[in-house]
């Protein structure tokens, strides 16, 4: 049999469940990430223009 535990679920405390951030620590990371956004919008643009 399982306990009342198990029918409601595992229980996390709130610093286990909070959600993850984004390090730009390095100046590669930062032009890698900022390039993928230039990327992302141009992308939508020329979808929009075709």
């Amino acid at each position: 049999m399982s306990s009342d535990r198990d029918k409601n679920g595992p229980v996390f405390s709130a610093e286990q469940v909070r959600q993850g951030e984004i390090i730009l620590r390095t100046r590669a990371r930062r032009i890698i990430f900022i390039g993928g956004l230039v990327g992302l919008v141009l992308l939508a643009l020329l979808v929009w223009w075709i």
